[in-house]
């Protein structure tokens, strides 16, 4: 395979845009390709043409992820299980991430919390927020202390809160026989992932 181009990217100075065989092969960091001894109309060794497609391979999964972050707020480890159902090379994805948790775009601490604050104001309990992070793949000790960070810091009342869902479904319920609909309301209340003493208390207060 030949060199056939390497020009400065319009687009990226920082960039060049690397042309194999008179085809656009990728645009890549100048500074990694500084020290491959590139020359354009020179044949490419193949130890410098798999480095050349691992620098690739890098920049495309980083401009898919960055594309998936603008879209939403993403936990590492299920960006990572995204990119690599797309088929990006798992390499190029863990360095990819990297580079996005270095400039401080990919942060499971600030994700965990935002998701916590954000889902918290729609009604679900501890246990779902953390279920819900621990399924994202956010770490345990983090999902538990932005789960209890965010209640505290929006002000959220558990107790409050699953009782003004509960009326809410209550009313949703109303006409099924007492037995149907207090089941109904407990499955939902433990779905929405508040626990099992508040959940009796409200639901036998809401049917005394």
């Amino acid at each position: 395979m030949i060199l056939t181009g390497l020009a400065p990217d319009p687009r990226r100075p920082d960039y060049r845009l690397v042309e194999v065989d008179r085809g656009r092969f990728a645009s890549l960091p100048a500074v990694a390709i500084a020290g491959l001894d590139l020359v354009v109309g020179r044949e490419i060794n193949p130890p410098v043409l798999a480095r050349l497609q691992e620098l690739a391979d890098l920049e495309a999964a980083h401009r898919a992820a960055l594309r998936a972050l603008a879209r939403r707020a993403h936990a590492r480890f299920d960006l990572r299980r995204r990119l690599v159902q797309k088929q990006h090379p798992p390499p190029a994805v863990d360095g990819a991430l990297d580079r996005l948790t270095a400039a401080g775009l990919l942060d499971d601490a600030r994700f965990a919390l935002d998701y916590a604050a954000a889902k918290a104001q729609r009604g679900r309990g501890a246990a779902r927020l953390i279920r819900d992070l621990l399924a994202q793949g956010v770490e345990r000790r983090i999902a538990e202390e932005a789960v209890r960070t965010s209640l505290a810091a929006e002000g959220v009342d558990p107790g409050a809160a699953v009782r003004a869902l509960a009326e809410k479904r209550a009313r949703q319920l109303a006409g099924l026989p007492a037995a149907v609909k207090k089941r109904r309301l407990v499955a939902f209340l433990v779905r929405r992932g508040f626990n099992g003493g508040t959940i009796r208390e409200v639901v036998e207060s809401l049917n005394s």
